[in-house]
């Protein structure tokens, strides 16, 4: 049975869903307006999901832990689909080199910057300093994973037969160099993204005390050392 005050926030958020998902796989992709509907119809799902957010039960939303779930989600959406998606349209398939290098360079910037921004708005709507901690620190251990280089590879359509499968070794990632002293094989870079998953997951999920009583020993440790 779902609480009275929740229930709207989950309407919207389905029409949200819903229309949104009209509008990206139901209508065409064109850079220009054709007409007035379409351009109100393109707008729902921003207005649905507006309203859906100014309804939500902050109470129940803490109970539920949500914002651990719902902030990590629409950062892993952008970041794991939208971001190979601008790699590759604006520099693989029309860019030169030097075009894509600054793209890149561009958009992993920004990443962190949106980062940034969530958690501000989180805080400054009344967000404890524990969970912006969390969210930051969890989204970072997600965008440094590698899980971007594998969407790359997945959710678009390579006719280069360099990328056409999964390469052998991932010698463009030197985030992951950098950590391992060589290019890593594919599977070395499976399992670096698995462990970056899995400390994001740690980092978001853990029960707080054991980061108060990590906290506490810290700061014994260094009145003990003074």
């Amino acid at each position: 049975m779902i609480p009275p005050k929740p229930l709207g926030f989950l309407i919207f958020a389905a029409l949200a869903a819903a229309s949104a998902a009209f509008v990206w796989f139901g209508l065409p992709h064109d850079r220009e307006v054709e007409s007035l509907g379409i351009f109100l119809v393109k707008l729902l799902p921003f207005v649905f999901a507006t309203e859906a957010v100014a309804r939500l039960d902050v109470e129940w939303a803490k109970r539920l832990r949500l914002v651990l779930v719902l902030v990590p989600a629409a950062f892993l959406l952008y970041f794991l689909y939208f971001v190979p998606k601008i790699f590759f349209f604006g520099g693989v398939e029309s860019g030169t080199a030097e075009a894509f290098y600054g793209l890149y360079y561009h958009v992993l910037t920004v990443t962190p910057f949106l980062i940034m921004a969530m958690v501000l708005a989180f805080r400054v709507g009344g967000g404890s300093a524990a969970v912006v901690r969390r969210l930051s620190y969890g989204m970072l251990l997600l965008m440094l994973s590698g899980l971007e280089d594998l969407a790359f590879l997945t959710v678009n359509n390579h006719t280069d037969p360099a990328y056409a499968t999964i390469p052998e070794v991932w010698d463009w990632a030197s985030h992951m160099t950098v950590f391992l002293g060589h290019p890593p094989t594919k599977i070395e870079a499976y399992l670096f993204i698995l462990v970056h998953v899995v400390l994001a997951l740690a980092v978001f999920f853990s029960p707080q005390r054991w980061w108060d009583a990590l906290k506490v020993r810290v700061v014994r440790t260094r009145t003990e050392s003074a």
